[in-house]
């Protein structure tokens, strides 16, 4: 123990322990909030766009106009300023899919914003949906870039993997550090745990296989959410149990996912750009709280507020360049498939021989909920919303909150990030996931109906 307290001092460990408490606080505390409970960080999205107002329409739309016209600059010119600065290159200088992505997303944010074109593109329920999502990008992305390194960078994660690494491992084969984002998920959003996930392995700390995993196991919507969705479904009578049943299915789904392909298939090498930058495993002989507050504290140490300010510049810039345009292309096709066309009634009609062999009521009519939720999560439950069937509403409620991976905000992340997932792999895992949650969905179910 002699070597791991010579390598931290009493100012190294005052700084995990105050920085890391900030980030339990900001990301992992429950706190009343409008006549029910937030976390801070949610309170703070929630102001700063009360502040932006009407101005975060123009600043969503004007960003990813401006990143589909500089990147087309970029592709064509190739001038050396971009070329040649590795931050502008990794933002500008893409493969032409990425391209086309953005120059879709500029065209339609534009249509949307002058309310110019086709309805199936500006409609409320495609263009529109997306282009409002993108504004709340934008802020999620303003506040968690710049305190997510509280949680994150300040020895919290090394604490918390030496402490729990025991039980986290051999259940879900991932390091116990991915607590955290579980519990980010939890009671923060999604996005913020898929964000932190990336982050996690761009350092060092995850290997792909590992930030694979988590990122589609571990990314559960905040309790707040699944409120939304049980309120919408009409059932928020039966919200405990909704959620129970929720936690439950995702725990299971997050012990078998990763031992099946194509997350098993994913090798357990760290970021090429930095090597492995963690060591949870204990030395024999070691007490292991004191050999937590060790690694901790010496994360602690390397950690200034440049890093933090840098690094949030990186990842605020690659969110608004990157990924808002992606949100807005794909995801407004994906909703004028859904709203103008019947390609998920077709496709979907193999679901609708799974549910009715499930007993599932009214399984044809509800089948495209099964797989909409590919597009993005809330679409199920304004799908479901009209069917009167209560216990069909729960099982599809609770479906959609544990099949995780949606194109248009997760699955967009993680096809952005370095992390070893295409759209090919996401498919396969949404239907994985689903295949496997109903049946257990249906089981627990029963103890309700």
């Amino acid at each position: 123990m002699k070597k791991n307290l010579k390598e931290y001092s009493n100012k190294d460990l005052l700084k995990f322990m105050i920085f890391s408490a900030l980030g339990v606080f900001l990301f992992l505390t429950p706190v009343p909030y409008k006549e029910a409970f937030n976390i801070p960080v949610g309170i703070i999205i929630d102001y700063i766009k009360q502040i932006l107002g009407a101005l975060l329409i123009y600043i969503a739309t004007g960003i990813i106009f401006l990143s589909a016209l500089i990147t087309t600059w970029s592709s064509l010119a190739k001038p050396k300023f971009v070329v040649e600065n590795k931050i502008l290159s990794d933002l500008f200088a893409v493969n032409p899919l990425y391209l086309i992505s953005r120059i879709v997303g500029g065209i339609f944010a534009a249509m949307v914003f002058f309310k110019v074109g086709p309805e199936a593109i500006i409609s409320g329920a495609t263009g529109g949906v997306m282009l409002d999502l993108a504004m709340t990008l934008v802020v999620i992305a303003l506040t968690v870039s710049y305190l997510l390194p509280f949680l994150t960078d300040f020895g919290l994660m090394e604490f918390t993997g030496v402490l729990i690494r025991r039980f986290i491992k051999p259940l879900f084969t991932c390091p116990g550090r991915s607590a955290v984002d579980l519990m980010t998920s939890w009671l923060g959003t999604s996005t913020a745990a898929v964000l932190l996930t990336k982050r996690q392995y761009d350092t060092g700390f995850y290997t792909a296989r590992e930030a694979a995993v988590i990122m589609t196991n571990f990314s559960l919507v905040s309790v707040p959410f699944c409120f939304i969705v049980a309120a919408t479904l009409k059932i928020e009578h039966m919200f405990t149990s909704f959620y129970l049943i929720t936690t439950a299915v995702g725990m299971i789904l997050a012990m078998i996912l990763p031992r099946i392909p194509p997350l098993s298939r994913i090798t357990d090498t760290y970021n090429p750009n930095t090597g492995k930058m963690v060591n949870e495993v204990l030395p024999e002989g070691e007490n292991k709280f004191a050999w937590a507050l060790g690694q901790a504290s010496q994360r602690a140490k390397k950690q200034r507020a440049s890093d933090v300010i840098r690094e949030g510049n990186k990842m605020f810039a690659s969110i608004m360049v990157n990924l808002l345009p992606i949100v807005v292309a794909w995801g407004t096709i994906a909703l004028i498939a859904v709203e103008y066309t019947k390609i998920f009634t077709y496709i979907a009609y193999p679901m609708g021989l799974y549910l009715n062999l499930l007993g599932i009521e009214e399984a044809f009519k509800v089948a495209p909920a099964t797989l909409v939720g590919f597009i993005d999560m809330f679409v199920p439950a304004l799908m479901l919303a009209p069917v009167e069937v209560v216990r069909t509403k729960f099982i599809l409620g609770v479906l959609s909150l544990v099949q995780i991976v949606y194109i248009t905000e997760v699955g967009a992340i993680i096809m952005q990030s370095d992390v070893p997932l295409d759209l090919k792999d996401l498919a396969i895992i949404f239907i994985v996931r689903t295949l496997i949650a109903l049946p257990l969905i249906v089981l627990f179910s029963m103890l309700i109906f």
